[in-house]
């Protein structure tokens, strides 16, 4: 039998065609805050809709940087862009869940959930002016705890990180000191402490040094098994980081007024008896004219399965989903995009 070698070569390049059209392969990269329930989500999605989603967890700067050099569909920021940032580069944003930030620590004999600090107190810590754990601001705050007399390891975030743009927001908001003599942005010139890269390194770091505190994305605190503190919040309150107490912070957001001005959102220091004082989302950029349209759209599809199918999957991992009015002002926004398909 005679092979028809040319007929061949060209059933497998359309089939190779094919399967390359079915499955598309959607790149991403940034927030490390967000990186659990995008993994969990693709890893779902995948399954149900043969796209793949290859996210890279590199930090908020790293992911507006990549977005912008149009190496990746999207990028992905807890710190939002102003509307004035997002139109010099062509981009447009859109917030994806909610998520607490939260101080952890190591330190001997202290379980999660056991210590409780105040904001004042937190920015003292991180500046180095509270720098032993029986120190009387945290002993005031927590008068039935042992507490060790020993010294303080700060651990914080050595990467452009969107975490640190929310952290240290919140502590400009509840402290004139840190304001005046600190500030916030993705990176800042920290008093003291170790850097490490990621909510990863952080965690993993608070792990292996005694003594330590940093502050994370609460899945990440609950993944390393680390003791998250309580935070009195701005209602004099002392409460746990929960999904609850996530969404309360995050209650009084006006998503209407946000999608008029292109989802710059914070619930820092929100108002409310059961806030958590630190709550944050974090916001996926693609472009509004996409350089790909077709990969593009793909993200798009997910992010909307996401928000359609996903609830589940991001309380499981303490994330909390949007409200629906949220998803309807974020997927309206979408037909401003280009060949979005939407």
């Amino acid at each position: 039998m005679k092979l028809n070698y040319k007929a061949l070569l060209g059933a497998v390049a359309g089939m190779a065609f094919a399967t390359s059209a079915y499955a598309a392969e959607i790149t991403g990269a940034g927030s490390s805050f967000v990186f659990p329930v995008v993994s969990k989500w693709a890893a779902t999605y995948k399954g149900v809709s043969g796209d793949g989603l290859n996210y890279q967890s590199i930090g908020s700067g790293g992911g507006i940087a990549q977005i912008k050099a149009k190496t990746v569909t999207f990028g992905a920021t807890d710190k939002p862009l102003t509307s004035k940032e997002l139109n010099a580069a062509g981009l447009t944003q859109f917030p994806v869940v909610i998520g607490g930030i939260v101080p952890v620590v190591n330190v001997p004999g202290v379980a999660p959930g056991q210590l409780t600090l105040d904001g004042n107190t937190l920015a003292g810590i991180f500046q180095g002016k509270i720098a032993r754990w029986d120190d009387p601001a945290i002993k005031k705050l927590n008068p039935g705890i042992n507490l060790p007399g020993r010294a303080i390891s700060v651990v914080h975030r050595s990467d452009g990180s969107g975490t640190t743009f929310q952290f240290s927001t919140y502590l400009s908001r509840v402290s004139a000191d840190w304001k005046n003599n600190v500030g916030a942005d993705t990176a800042i010139d920290w008093p003291t402490g170790i850097g490490a890269k990621g909510n990863e390194g952080v965690a993993g770091n608070v792990a292996q040094i005694s003594g330590s505190i940093g502050y994370v994305e609460y899945a990440y605190a609950k993944q390393n098994h680390l003791a998250y503190t309580k935070m009195v919040n701005k209602a004099g309150q002392s409460v746990e980081p929960t999904v609850e107490s996530f969404k309360a912070g995050a209650a009084s957001a006006d998503w209407v007024g946000a999608a008029k001005n292109d989802f710059y959102v914070l619930f820092l220091d929100s108002p409310g008896a059961t806030s958590w004082p630190i709550s944050a989302t974090t916001f996926v950029l693609v472009y509004k004219n996409p350089p790909d349209a077709a990969a593009t759209a793909s993200a798009l599809k997910f992010f909307k399965w996401g928000f359609e199918k996903g609830d589940a999957l991001a309380i499981s991992l303490d994330y909390v989903p949007l409200p629906e009015n949220a998803v309807k002002a974020i997927e309206a926004s979408w037909h401003n995009i280009q060949g979005s398909g939407m």
